[in-house]
């Protein structure tokens, strides 16, 4: 079986357990300039690069994988979010993209090996990319709204780069998240199928859209339903929303989602609203009940954490939902379906 089918296969048995917040879970390790930066003397400080320590400290991010692995989860990603050409740049980290991609993804393949060999139960990587910080729907200059910093085909090819060195490291899937923009999310998808095509084989994509206020939109003014019709063709392994507010937020969102997507639905809040401090105080408890009421719901395929989140949140979400079945693929009927910012179906 391949990847795809084998995740399919597991998702269609239970809800599957994601992962939770990296970048938590390395803070609270306190590490110095040092742990970040190693002997790469790359004349830039690293502290706070957390996709570097895949070359560092790479047992920093073995633990905290595993940590999640051992929390309930079926399915890690990479800390790789912001392991690309133009992220990295503000490190003068660019030359080793291609470095950290492989050995991160190395890090979670051997962990997940592990751990399924111990029990036998499948366990998958998914290769994290987020959506950099550069867009290419907005002009950063007020006064020239036609400007960008970047266009689609350099984007498409940062992307690639990252992708190629992802699945080079052992990742079983492509994992564009934390999507503000829907163009930044295409670039990507046009790079990974491309990439596919030139490899002649499967390259399972999941796609992850980030929310910037309540009204159900990103940052480049789509909303909910017209992001799914505008990435649709990408034939998605799964389809979601990840960071954005916490899960009690969220969920009209996810039910929107879940009743117009053809295959499954990954979803992954914040553990609520941060604090004045920019903390998360949602206990693992309070998350898992407002998760397990989507499940209950029949709303989602997978569940898992973002900003805040930790291997307690997922251990609860994990016992929260055990035993409740799956959301059933829904089978829309057959039109043709446009999206500007808004959605738009086409009479018969």
């Amino acid at each position: 079986m391949s990847a795809r089918e084998k995740f399919l296969a597991e998702a269609g048995k239970r809800i599957l357990i994601f992962d939770g917040a990296f970048g938590t879970q390395i803070q609270n390790r306190k590490l110095s300039e040092e742990d970040f930066a190693g002997a790469l003397n790359l004349g830039h400080d690293q502290k706070g690069n957390n996709d570097i320590l895949a070359l560092t400290r790479p047992d920093v991010i073995a633990d905290v994988t595993r940590a999640y692995f051992k929390a309930g989860s079926d399915l890690v990603s990479t800390n790789t979010f912001s392991a690309n050409r133009i992220s990295q740049a503000d490190y003068g980290a660019e030359g080793l993209v291609r470095d950290i991609n492989i050995a991160a993804a190395r890090i979670a393949r051997e962990v997940a090996d592990e751990f399924a060999t111990k029990d036998g139960r499948p366990r998958f990587v998914a290769g994290a990319i987020g959506p950099t910080n550069k867009t290419l729907s907005l002009s950063p200059d007020v006064e020239d709204p036609g400007f960008r910093e970047i266009d689609f085909d350099f984007l498409a090819e940062v992307y690639r780069e990252q992708a190629a060195a992802l699945l080079e490291g052992g990742a079983d899937f492509i994992l564009v998240e934390t999507i503000f923009d829907t163009l930044n999310a295409k670039a990507a998808v046009h790079a990974v199928l491309s990439l596919a095509t030139e490899l002649g084989r499967d390259i399972p994509i999941m796609l992850s859209m980030t929310l910037t206020d309540l009204s159900g939109r990103n940052l480049s003014g789509h909303t909910v339903e017209a992001f799914w019709y505008s990435v649709r063709h990408a034939n998605p392994l799964t389809v979601g929303l990840n960071c954005s507010f916490g899960a009690d937020q969220l969920r009209p969102h996810i039910q929107l989602l879940s009743r117009i997507a053809d295959c499954p639905i990954l979803a992954y809040p914040n553990a609520g609203l941060p604090n004045e401090l920019g903390e998360y105080d949602e206990m693992p408890e309070t998350t898992a009940r407002h998760l397990q009421d989507w499940a209950q719901n029949g709303t989602v395929n997978a569940l898992g954490g973002c900003c805040g989140s930790t291997p307690d949140h997922i251990a609860a979400i994990a016992k929260a939902v055990a035993g409740l079945a799956p959301r059933t693929l829904p089978h829309p009927p057959v039109a043709t379906r446009l999206a500007g910012l808004e959605p738009f179906t086409m009479a018969a």
